[in-house]
C-alpha cells in the first residue's frame, strides 16, 4: 500500500508545477508516461514522454511533448533541457519511495484532467518484459489515449495483437494508485515569462530548482 508522505507530496507538487511551465499554451487533460529501470552497478535508463490535450471548444487531438518546439518555435536544444529537469524530478520522486521503504516501481503514468492529478504506479521487470520502447509507447498511447486499433498501421496492430493475446492470459500486473486534487494557483508557462519582464531561461531554473502519429524519435530516452 502507498505511503505518501509530506516530501513525496512535495515531488508531486513540483512535477505538476514543471509541467504547467513547460505547455505554452492552454490544455485540459494531460497524459504522462515515464520509466526508470535499474541496470547493474547502480545505474539506471529509462524514457519519458507525454500528451496534452489543448483546451477548445473543438476536438482537438493530443500534443506529443516532442512536437512543442517545432509548433512554437521554441529553441529545440533548451526545450530539451527542461524534460531532462522534469525527468530528474521524477527519478527524486522514486528516490523518496525508497528512502521511506517502499517497493520500488518501474513506471509511472500521471494523469491530470481539470485540477484533479492523478498516478498509476507500475511494477512491471522492463528488463525482461521483451517489449521495445517503441512498443511500450504503442501499448501505452492505446491504453490511455485511445488509439484505435483500426486506425493504426500495420507495425502497431501487430504490436497491440500481441499486447492483447498476453494481457488475456497473464493481466496487466500489479498497479497502484494515488488522486489528489491541484491546488497550485498562478503558474505561469514559458510563454508567459517570454511576453514579460522574467527571462525564460532564468525562470527555467527557478522551476527546475529546486501529428498525433508516434514516431519512435519522439521517445526521449535517459
Amino acid at each position: 500500500m502507498l505511503r505518501n508522505t509530506k516530501r513525496i507530496k512535495d515531488k508531486y507538487e513540483d512535477i505538476q508545477k514543471k509541467l504547467f511551465y513547460m505547455i505554452p499554451e492552454k490544455w485540459e487533460n494531460l497524459y504522462l508516461y515515464a520509466s526508470i529501470i535499474d541496470k547493474p552497478n547502480k545505474k539506471t535508463t529509462g524514457e519519458l514522454f507525454f500528451y496534452y490535450v489543448p483546451k477548445s471548444i473543438l476536438k482537438k487531438n493530443p500534443v506529443n511533448v516532442y512536437e512543442i518546439p517545432s509548433k512554437f518555435n521554441i529553441d529545440e536544444d533548451q526545450y530539451g533541457k527542461l524534460v531532462e529537469i522534469l525527468y530528474d524530478s521524477i527519478k527524486e520522486l522514486r528516490q523518496e519511495f525508497a528512502n521511506t521503504g517502499q517497493e520500488l516501481w518501474s513506471n509511472i503514468t500521471i494523469l491530470i484532467k481539470g485540477t484533479k492529478f492523478a498516478i498509476e504506479y507500475g511494477y512491471e521487470d522492463l528488463n525482461n518484459d521483451g517489449l521495445t520502447s517503441y512498443e511500450r509507447h504503442i501499448i501505452w498511447r492505446y491504453k490511455y489515449l485511445g488509439l484505435s486499433i483500426d486506425y493504426a498501421n500495420k507495425e502497431e496492430k501487430e504490436v497491440l495483437k500481441k499486447y492483447l493475446i498476453d494481457k488475456e492470459l497473464n493481466g496487466e500486473g500489479k498497479k497502484e494508485y494515488y488522486d489528489a486534487g491541484i491546488y497550485i494557483k498562478d503558474v505561469k508557462n514559458m510563454v508567459d515569462y517570454q511576453n514579460s519582464e522574467h527571462d525564460s531561461t532564468e525562470n527555467a531554473e527557478y522551476v527546475a530548482s529546486r501529428n498525433n502519429k508516434t514516431n519512435k524519435n519522439q521517445i526521449l530516452k535517459f
